[in-house]
């Protein structure tokens, strides 16, 4: 926590758009080693695997630096709110061009993954999660917009074999609509979110989103689904620690604390959801007696 608050101070003067140019916002992501296989090979590496095997596989590979380079240049988000006063609070947010993938630039999968794996990749690499206004924001500011291919719904969906098909048309989609690699795109998944309502519903996994050219999502916020639960239509979007706030960086962390600024970040007002499992037995779907936080308490003053 000492290495952020002394990085917000040294960077402080940068204008809030070129936030997203330092390397310090993504370096909790090891370098993509040599040997890394590519999406393609992960793919048949898990195929035969059951969910927690493949969740323990998908979280190595990551934590490993297994990334598309181009997934290492966040790109900026502006979100705005008016304070009762009538006084407007403007924030920028760095967020992943697209969702995380396991590969190459050549070759990728954008991998979709339960609550416990993604907590504990936002937790080791540094980021958090999206709330649910991020996501509207994302969609709204993206340069391109996939238009949203659901696949037939059933247990197939949770399949590693689903979860390639679906890259496979959001890349067809990509390539055939002259999509720039890089730039932020949305509408291709639905998110894995932050909300209040996971305070009250232990064990449960948040999704929200998945727009359609009208804007309007697919997918409500929902907690219908265990925090076991993945599926083919599911992204992890990963959003920087340093928030800009008028002006000012920021742990993102203390402003969606904060009864003054969250709901900049936030239409729920302040985020309060901590998936610290109070026991090793809460959270046992990939990654057995893991503790961690999606969302860390504010830092200390």
């Amino acid at each position: 926590m000492k290495f952020a608050v002394a990085f917000l101070a040294v960077w402080s003067w940068l204008p809030a758009a070129d936030f997203a140019d330092l390397p310090q916002l993504t370096q909790g992501i090891p370098p993509r080693p040599p040997q890394s296989i590519a999406g393609s090979e992960f793919a048949k590496f898990v195929s035969g695997m059951d969910p927690r095997r493949r969740e323990q596989a998908i979280l190595d590979q990551i934590l490993e630096g297994n990334i598309p380079n181009f997934l290492r240049k966040l790109a900026p988000v502006e979100l705005k709110y008016e304070r009762s006063d009538g006084k407007p609070v403007l924030a920028t947010i760095f967020v992943l061009p697209d969702y995380l993938a396991i590969g190459s630039n050549q070759d990728f999968l954008r991998i979709p993954m339960n609550l416990e794996t993604a907590a504990a990749v936002v937790d080791r690499l540094g980021f958090v999660l999206p709330t649910r206004k991020m996501v509207d924001a994302i969609y709204q500011q993206a340069r391109y917009h996939f238009v949203p291919e659901p696949l037939p719904a059933g247990p197939e969906m949770r399949s590693t074999a689903y979860y390639l098909t679906h890259n496979s048309m959001i890349e067809k989609q990509a390539h055939s609509r002259g999509f720039l690699e890089g730039a932020l795109v949305s509408g291709d998944k639905k998110d894995v979110v932050l909300t209040n309502l996971l305070t009250a519903n232990a064990g449960r996994i948040a999704i929200y989103g998945w727009h359609r050219p009208t804007g309007v999502p697919i997918q409500p916020l929902s907690i219908v689904h265990g925090a076991c639960y993945a599926d083919y239509s599911h992204g992890i979007r990963l959003v920087s620690k340093t928030v800009v706030v008028d002006g000012e960086p920021r742990l993102i962390s203390d402003v969606l604390h904060d009864p003054l600024l969250a709901k900049v970040l936030s239409d729920e007002g302040p985020i309060r959801t901590v998936l610290a499992p109070r026991s090793a037995s809460d959270f046992q779907c990939g990654i057995p007696g893991m503790t961690i936080s999606i969302l860390a308490p504010p830092s200390a003053p």
